[in-house]
């Protein structure tokens, strides 16, 4: 399903959003994957986006929701990039993350296709969306545990405002993220234009997604969802 310009003004009114499962056993599930594709159609790489508050405090005692703290001087945007080029590879070198990067598509149920069980360590983005780098805010989503072991996104939550993000894109270029906020949504304060549409018009931006809160048994969940905003500051090459 293609992203979409479609404006808060004429588009319904989205539904909270499940927080994927994924740990303790559990992982993304197929739904939280249908309602993504949702919000991505519907607050796409040209939606205009929102400020405001809306997020929520954490929920358990290893994820932290934190805004931009007073005196982190930020550096002025870059201009976005109209060529556009996959990722290949995320690094958030000061939470040692570095992960490849594989485009993912939709299912035959109409779901995006979560990062392949069998490779924790694999970061995907969805590639009807806008690439990093272009205008728009591009989706990288992650796993944050397994059955046995941590994730990709296990320490996402850890991540700061004027932290750095380099996505490593296929036509060689590398493209530098600053990261601006970080938020913590529980299911029923989950907000899709927040999430997934655009902070500023015509700046390049990136998300990074993975679960947060506690895992819920009944619904088979985590309660929270750990969103990282960033946006481009810089490209060089490879």
């Amino acid at each position: 399903m293609p992203a979409s310009d479609a404006s808060p003004a004429s588009a319904p009114a989205p539904a909270p959003a499940p927080a994927p499962t994924s740990g303790n056993g559990r992982l993304l599930t197929g739904t939280v994957w249908a309602v993504l594709v949702l919000m991505l159609w519907l607050w796409g790489s040209e939606a205009p986006g929102a400020h405001g508050s809306g997020s929520s405090a954490p929920t358990a005692g290893d994820i932290a929701a934190v805004g931009r703290p007073p005196g982190v001087p930020l550096p002025p945007p870059h201009r976005p990039l109209h060529a556009a080029a996959e990722p290949r590879r995320v690094s958030v070198p000061a939470l040692g993350i570095a992960a490849p990067v594989v485009p993912r598509g939709l299912d035959a149920a109409g779901a995006v296709k979560p990062p392949p069980l069998a490779t924790p360590g694999t970061v995907g983005w969805y590639d009807d969306g806008t690439t990093p780098g272009e205008p728009g805010a591009a989706l990288l989503v992650g796993h944050v545990d397994t059955e046995t072991r941590p994730a990709v996104f296990y320490g996402l939550s850890a991540a700061r405002p004027g932290e750095s993000i380099e996505v490593t894109r296929a036509d060689g270029s590398v493209a530098e993220f600053t990261v601006d906020d970080v938020q913590v949504f529980t299911r029923d304060r989950f907000d899709a234009q927040k999430v997934y549409g655009p902070r500023q018009a015509g700046r390049a931006e990136l998300r990074l997604i993975t679960c947060g809160g506690t895992f819920d048994r009944v619904s088979g969940t985590y309660t929270a969802n750990v969103v990282v905003y960033a946006y481009l500051t810089d490209v060089s090459a490879s």
